[in-house]
């Protein structure tokens, strides 16, 4: 994993909740991590990790802070730790 996918993955941890993570940088942080994605209807694609799967929507922007804090929770039930597994 390169350091600026390093860096997206920490600011999706980071305190407080950064409002400024866009949507394309988590997904290439996805496939560095061996995600598989897939698009869905309604502006939507399935992240699948380590068995898990969820839902995102397509932002055009930058990410809103809830779902960053889904992406947070996601890689948390994913056992993704980035001061342990990717530190900067």
């Amino acid at each position: 994993m390169n350091h600026k996918h390093r860096k997206t993955l920490h600011a999706v941890f980071a305190h407080p909740v950064s409002g400024n993570i866009a949507l394309r940088e988590v997904e290439s942080v996805f496939k560095e991590l061996g995600a598989e994605m897939e698009e869905r209807h309604n502006s939507r694609f399935a992240v699948t990790l380590n068995g898990h799967t969820v839902l995102f929507h397509h932002a055009k922007h930058d990410l809103p802070k809830q779902e960053v804090q889904q992406i947070r929770k996601f890689l948390e039930d994913c056992d993704v730790v980035p001061e342990r597994d990717y530190p900067l």
